[in-house]
C-alpha cells in the first residue's frame, strides 16, 4: 500500500482504533444482533483490526511510535484497575468448597494444556509457548489476563491471534455444551453422590455481596481512577526496571522488566482491592475501557495470515476440554461435587465473571452471584497462573 492509503498520524491512529471499538459495542447494544452472541464484540475488534493491519492501514512509523508509547502504559493501568474488584473478603463468601471446585477446574485445565502442548507443538507454529501461557491465563481469569501476559511474556503477535481464535471457538462450543448438560444434572449428581446441602446459603451470601457494588459512578470517580491507574502504571514500570537491574546483578536476569512489573502491579492491585479503592463504582467500567483499547492496539500489529494455522489451535483447545471433563468427573466422584457448581466454575475459568452467571442461572436464578464471584477469583489469580504456565511450557523448548 502507498502512503496515501495508510494512517500517518499518531492521533488519527488512536482515534480510529477507539472509534472502531466504540462503534462495535454501540452496534451490539442497539441492535442486539444474534451474531454478537456467537462472536462477541471483543473478537470483532481484534479481527477487524487484524484485517486493517494486513491491508497496511497501520503500516507507518507514526502508528508504530504511538503503539510503543501507549501499549504497555495502558496495559499496566488496566491490570491495576481490573484487580481492584478482587477483594478477598468478598471472595470469602464463596466458602472453601466453591473455591476448591474453581481451583479444581483451573488445575485440570492446566493438566490439559501441559499434556497437549508437546503433542500439538509442531503443528501450532514456531515460538508459541508465550501465547499458550497467555491463553491459559485467560482460561483461569479472562480476556484482561490474556492481554496482561503480552507485557509479562514474549508473546508472538501471530500466535496470539491463533490463541484468540481458539478461545473464541472453544468458548462458544463450551457454553453451548454446559447449557445442554443442565438436563443431565440429575444423572451426574447421582453418579458422583453430589452434596448440595449448603448451596442455597452460599448463593444468598454471594448475591448479597454482588448487590453491594451496584452504585452509579460520578465524573469524580472516573477522573480519580484514571489518574491513579496511570500513575500506578508509571511507578510500577520504574519499580520493574529497578528490580530487573538489581536481580541481573546477582545472576537472576531471567526475571525481565515486563514480568517483574506485571507481578508488582498485580500484587499492588490485590492489596488496594481490600481498601476503599476497591469499592469505587467506576472500577469495572474503566477496566473494560482499558481492555478494549489494549486489544485494539494488539490487533493493529497482527496479520490475518497468522490465522492460517488456527485450525490446529482449535483442535488443541478441544483436546484440553476433553481432558478437563474427564478429570473433573473423577474429582467430583472423590469430593461429591454437583454438576451445577462444576459447570459454573468451569465457565468462570474459561469465560470469566460475565459468562459464569449464565450457566449458574440456568440451574437457579439465585446462583448468579456465585458465578460472578468465581469469575472475580479467576481474575485475581489469572496473571500468576499464566506466569507459572509460561515457566512450565518453557521446559518443552
Amino acid at each position: 500500500m502507498g502512503d496515501k492509503e495508510m494512517i500517518t498520524n499518531g492521533f488519527t491512529y488512536i482515534a480510529f482504533l477507539i472509534f472502531l471499538a466504540g462503534m462495535l459495542l454501540f452496534l451490539e447494544k442497539k441492535t442486539k444482533a444474534k451474531i454478537f452472541n456467537v462472536v462477541p464484540p471483543l473478537v470483532w475488534i481484534y479481527v477487524l483490526n487484524m484485517v486493517f493491519c494486513t491491508m497496511g492501514l497501520y503500516n507507518s512509523e507514526a502508528c508504530s511510535n504511538t503503539y510503543s508509547a501507549l501499549k504497555n502504559n495502558i496495559l499496566y493501568a488496566m491490570i491495576f484497575v481490573m484487580l481492584l474488584r478482587c477483594d478477598f473478603k468478598k471472595l470469602s463468601k464463596l466458602g472453601g468448597r466453591m473455591v476448591a471446585i474453581f481451583l479444581g477446574c483451573s488445575l485440570t485445565l492446566a493438566i490439559g494444556f501441559l499434556i497437549g502442548y508437546p503433542i500439538f507443538k509442531g503443528t501450532l507454529g514456531t515460538d508459541t509457548w508465550g501465547a499458550v501461557a497467555a491463553l491459559y491465563a485467560s482460561w483461569v481469569g479472562g480476556s484482561a489476563n490474556m492481554a496482561a501476559m503480552q507485557a509479562a511474556l514474549p508473546v508472538d503477535a501471530g500466535a496470539y491471534s491463533c490463541a484468540l481464535a481458539l478461545d473464541t471457538v472453544c468458548y462458544s462450543v463450551w457454553i453451548a455444551l454446559l447449557l445442554l448438560a443442565v438436563k443431565y444434572a440429575g444423572r451426574w449428581n447421582t453418579s458422583v453422590k453430589a452434596d448440595t446441602s449448603t448451596l442455597q446459603a452460599i448463593a444468598e451470601s454471594a448475591n448479597a455481596e454482588v448487590a453491594k457494588e451496584k452504585k452509579a459512578a460520578t465524573s469524580a470517580d472516573w477522573i480519580f481512577l484514571i489518574g491513579l491507574s496511570l500513575m500506578v502504571s508509571a511507578l510500577s514500570q520504574m519499580v520493574g526496571k529497578s528490580c530487573n537491574a538489581a536481580l541481573s546483578g546477582v545472576g537472576l536476569g531471567m526475571f525481565d522488566k515486563g514480568t517483574l512489573t506485571t507481578v508488582f502491579v498485580s500484587i499492588l492491585g490485590l492489596i488496594c482491592a481490600g481498601t476503599s479503592l476497591g469499592k469505587l463504582p467506576a472500577v469495572e467500567e474503566l477496566s473494560n475501557v482499558y481492555l478494549y483499547v489494549v486489544v485494539s492496539l494488539l490487533a493493529s500489529t497482527a496479520s490475518v495470515s497468522d490465522l492460517l494455522s488456527a485450525p490446529m489451535w482449535v483442535v488443541y483447545g478441544l483436546f484440553i476440554l476433553v481432558i478437563h471433563v474427564v478429570l473433573m468427573y473423577l474429582l467430583s466422584k472423590v469430593f461429591h461435587w454437583d454438576l451445577c457448581m462444576v459447570s459454573t466454575a468451569s465457565l468462570a475459568n474459561i469465560g470469566g465473571s460475565a459468562s459464569a452467571p449464565i450457566v449458574a442461572s440456568a440451574y437457579d436464578a439465585s446462583y448468579a452471584g456465585i458465578g460472578v464471584l468465581m469469575g472475580v477469583l479467576g481474575a485475581a489469580i489469572g496473571n500468576f497462573m499464566g506466569l507459572g504456565m509460561g515457566a512450565l511450557l518453557r521446559l518443552f523448548l
